[in-house]
């Protein structure tokens, strides 16, 4: 399994963990006297307010406390799943604990309370959506771009990204990397796979289908959000690319 979302509710006490996969956990209920040792038994006073949490690399391993019964979500990637948003295991993060980014904890509750009941391809979208996000907490674009060879493809992604939703042209994208729109194109498709317009377009719809179910604006504002003025342009962009149109994926 890919990715592994459950609640636990548990009684005082704690014990030793050890994580082989990347993970987070989210608290239900504050923890204000919460005591954490990872790599080490030396624990610390690390109190944790309702929704505040960890992000923890794979392989942590330590122990945690609690005087209180508590209750928290927690979620487990697979390497495939993070491979697949374009996660490093190359890179290393440290292990956080405290306040949490408001949109992953959004995410991960979807991942754990709709498990059961939700279409294959809600899921596996979402699972997605969660992975990615996640990425770009722990990796930032500007890390993540990193492993292109190219530095001048690095700059052109980077502004790409800052700027997913203005009205971009191959001609900025060529100036941000100093090349012509011919040479750019060439190169970014022998890179990526993908012509500039397709990348910005995926891109596009990834990040619309996180506003589509963590939030309720409409949706001509989802459009205009992520670069598209022309919803019924948006509309099949989306389709082709998700399987559904917007206000179906919205309701699953």
């Amino acid at each position: 399994m890919e990715l592994t979302a459950r609640r636990m509710d548990v009684p005082p006490g704690g014990g030793s963990f050890s994580l082989p996969r990347l993970a987070v956990g989210v608290f239900l209920v504050g923890q204000d006297t919460h005591r954490v040792a990872v790599g080490s038994d030396r624990k610390r006073l690390v109190p944790l307010p309702e929704l505040a949490g960890w992000v923890l690399p794979p392989g942590i391993s330590g122990v945690c406390e609690f005087d209180e019964a508590h209750s928290y979500l927690t979620v487990e990637f697979a390497n495939s799943l993070l491979h697949d948003v374009g996660y490093d295991s190359r890179r290393h993060f440290e292990p956080a604990f405290g306040h949490l980014d408001p949109l992953l904890v959004q995410l991960v509750h979807r991942a754990v309370l709709e498990r059961e009941g939700a279409s294959t391809l809600y899921r596996e979208t979402m699972d997605l959506a969660l992975a990615a996000h996640l990425t770009r907490l722990v990796q930032p674009i500007e890390a993540s771009i990193s492993a292109i060879d190219d530095v001048r493809l690095r700059r052109a992604v980077g502004y790409l990204q800052d700027n997913l939703a203005s009205d971009l042209s191959l001609e900025a994208l060529a100036a941000e990397a100093a090349m012509s729109r011919f040479h750019f194109a060439r190169a970014f498709r022998t890179t990526f796979g993908q012509s500039p317009l397709q990348y910005v377009i995926r891109q596009r719809i990834e990040r619309a289908k996180i506003l589509l179910v963590t939030t309720r604006v409409p949706i001509a504002e989802v459009a205009a959000r992520v670069g598209y003025q022309d919803v019924s342009r948006f509309g099949r962009h989306f389709k082709r690319q998700v399987g559904v149109t917007p206000g179906a994926f919205r309701k699953h």
